[in-house]
C-alpha cells in the first residue's frame, strides 16, 4: 500500500451503520490506520452499505464505479454492511473493482482480512454469521476518537430481528435477535461518558426487544437497562431507536415518566394505518393497537413527541387503505416522520405478492402523506416559538460564533455562543423557526425544560 495507511469510510443508511463505521475506524486505528478526508487520499476505502431500499443498493454500485480509478492507483476497496451480506459473491461478479466483501457481523475480523489481501489473497468474501459476538473481539474506542465525535454518541445494544415483516431484509442480513450483556453495555457507556459524552442513543434493529444477560443472571429488558444507565454520573440524556409497537411494554412506558434522563422523544414505526396492509406486512399489530400504545405513552408523559415510519404503495394497498393511513396520521399527530414508497427487496415475501401498486400511484400517495406529515412537523416546531428548551451543543455552526445543538426533541438549534459551550447543556429561548431547524439565544434565567413547551406538546396529544 502507498505510504502511511489511510482510511476513508462512506456510510449509507441507518444509525446502526454509523455506529458500525465508527467501530471499524476504531479497530483499524489500533492497526495503524488514520482517517482520510477524501477517498483519493485513502489506502483503504470502505463502503458501509444499506439494503433496505432498491435505490440505496444501486447507489453502492454507482459509487464503486466512481472509486475505480483510486483502486487502479493502489487503494483497496471494501464493501461492508447489509448489501454485502445479502449479495456476497454477486457483488464481486458485478463490480470486479471490489477487493473485499464482509457482512455486519464480521467487521471485527477486518484487520486479518486486510492482512490477507496485502499478501495477495483477494478478492475475499466473509459473510458468515459467526458463533462469537463481534463485540467480544473489539477493543474500546480510543478516547481521542470519542472526543472528536462530540458529546452525543450511539451505542449498539441489540442486533437482528425475529419479527419477519414481509417487506424487510433485516432478519436475513443482520440475523436473529441478539442482545449484548448489561455489563458490556454499561462499561462502554461509562467509557463514552469519561471521554465527554453527555447523550447516548441506544441502537438496535428492534431495540425495545432487548433481553441482555444481567449481572444477576436474569435477562434484563430495555426498561431495566435504561434505569441502570441513567445512574451513570455525567450522562444527562438517553434515547433509543428503533422500536417495534409489539415490544412497547408497560415497564418501558413507565421509564418515560419516571427517568428524567430519558428524553421525551420516541421513534415508533407504524408503517400503515390499514389493518389489512398491516396483516400483509406481518406487523402483528393493528392501527387501534398502535393508537392505544400512544394513548398510554401520552398518559405517562404528556410532553412526549413522536416520530414514525410509513410505507406507501405496499402490494394490495387500495385507496381506502391509504386513507386509513392518513386518518391515523391525523389522529396521532407526529413531530417528525419518515415515509417511503414500497421498494421490493429480492428474497422478501412482499417482493412476490400480487397487487403491486404502480409507481405513479405510489408517488401520488407519498406526496399526499408527506404533505400531511410536514404540516404536523411545522406545527410542532412553531409551538416552540418563544419557548425555552434545553440544548446540548454539539458542533460549530456555519457562521462565525455560531453553535449547533439538539433540543430534547432532536430538533437542530442554532445559537450564537462561545465555543466553551460545546459539550454543555444550556437553556435557549427559541426566536426563529426554519425549514429544518430552530434558532434562538441563550437564556440566562436557568432552570429546566420549558413547562410551556411541555404543554405545547401535550396540547397536541389531546386529539387521542
Amino acid at each position: 500500500m502507498r505510504g502511511a495507511k489511510t482510511l476513508y469510510i462512506k456510510t449509507f443508511g441507518c444509525q446502526m451503520n454509523v455506529y458500525d463505521s465508527r467501530r471499524m475506524a476504531d479497530i483499524l486505528a489500533s492497526h495503524g490506520y488514520v482517517a482520510a478526508a477524501t477517498p483519493e487520499r485513502a489506502d483503504l476505502i470502505v463502503l458501509n452499505t444499506c439494503h433496505i431500499r432498491e435505490k440505496a443498493a444501486e447507489k453502492v454500485y454507482s459509487e464503486i464505479g466512481r472509486l475505480k480509478p483510486f483502486r487502479d492507483a493502489g487503494a483497496v476497496i471494501a464493501v461492508a454492511g447489509c448489501v454485502a451480506q445479502a449479495e456476497g459473491a454477486e457483488m464481486i461478479a458485478r463490480a470486479p473493482a471490489i477487493d473485499l466483501v464482509f457482512g455486519p457481523q464480521t467487521y471485527h475480523r477486518l484487520p486479518d482480512l486486510l492482512r490477507r489481501i496485502e499478501q495477495g489473497a483477494g478478492p475475499l468474501i466473509d459473510t458468515e454469521f459467526p458463533a462469537e459476538s463481534k463485540f467480544d473481539h473489539m477493543a474500546p474506542a480510543p478516547r481521542g476518537h470519542t472526543r472528536a465525535r462530540g458529546p452525543a454518541a450511539f451505542l449498539s445494544v441489540q442486533e437482528g430481528c425475529d419479527k419477519f415483516c414481509t417487506f424487510c431484509v433485516v432478519p436475513y442480513t443482520r440475523g436473529s435477535e441478539a442482545s449484548r450483556p448489561v455489563d458490556h453495555v454499561r462499561r462502554e457507556a461509562e467509557r463514552l461518558v469519561e471521554a465527554g459524552v453527555r447523550e447516548i442513543t441506544l441502537l438496535g434493529q428492534n431495540v425495545n426487544a432487548y433481553h441482555g444477560a444481567g449481572p444477576d443472571g436474569a435477562a434484563w429488558g430495555l426498561a431495566g437497562l435504561l434505569r441502570m444507565l441513567a445512574r451513570i454520573s455525567g450522562l444527562d440524556r438517553l434515547r433509543y431507536t428503533t422500536s417495534h409497537p409489539r415490544d412497547m411494554s408497560d415497564e418501558l412506558i413507565a421509564v418515560h415518566r419516571e427517568v428524567e434522563e430519558v428524553m421525551p422523544c420516541l421513534h415508533l414505526p407504524v408503517q400503515s394505518g390499514s389493518d389489512a396492509i398491516l396483516r400483509a406486512m406481518n406487523r402483528k399489530h393493528t392501527a387501534s393497537d398502535y393508537i392505544a400504545i400512544i394513548e398510554r405513552l401520552r398518559a405517562s408523559r404528556n410532553d412526549i413527541a413522536l416520530s414514525s415510519d410509513f410505507i406507501v404503495g405496499f402490494p394490495g394497498e387500495s385507496d381506502a387503505d391509504f386513507d386509513a393511513t392518513l386518518q391515523l396520521v391525523n389522529t396521532v399527530t407526529f413531530a417528525q416522520s419518515y415515509s417511503f414508497k414500497f421498494s421490493p427487496r429480492p428474497g422478501t415475501p412482499a417482493a412476490d405478492l400480487p397487487g403491486q401498486v404502480p409507481d405513479t400511484l405510489k408517488a401520488e400517495r407519498l406526496e399526499a402523506l408527506q404533505s400531511a406529515l410536514s404540516a404536523q412537523q411545522r406545527a410542532f416546531n412553531e409551538a416552540c416559538m418563544g419557548r425555552r428548551v434545553e440544548v446540548l451543543f454539539e458542533r460549530r455552526g456555519r457562521e462565525p460564533g455560531q453553535l449547533v445543538g439538539r433540543s430534547p426533541y432532536l430538533q437542530a438549534v442554532h445559537v450564537m455562543a462561545n465555543e466553551d459551550r460545546l459539550g454543555t447543556i444550556a437553556g435557549v429561548e427559541i426566536t426563529g423557526i426554519h425549514p429544518n431547524s430552530l434558532s434562538g439565544h441563550l437564556d440566562q434565567g436557568g432552570g429546566g425544560t420549558s413547562a410551556a413547551l411541555q404543554r405545547a406538546a401535550g396540547d397536541r396529544s389531546q386529539q387521542i
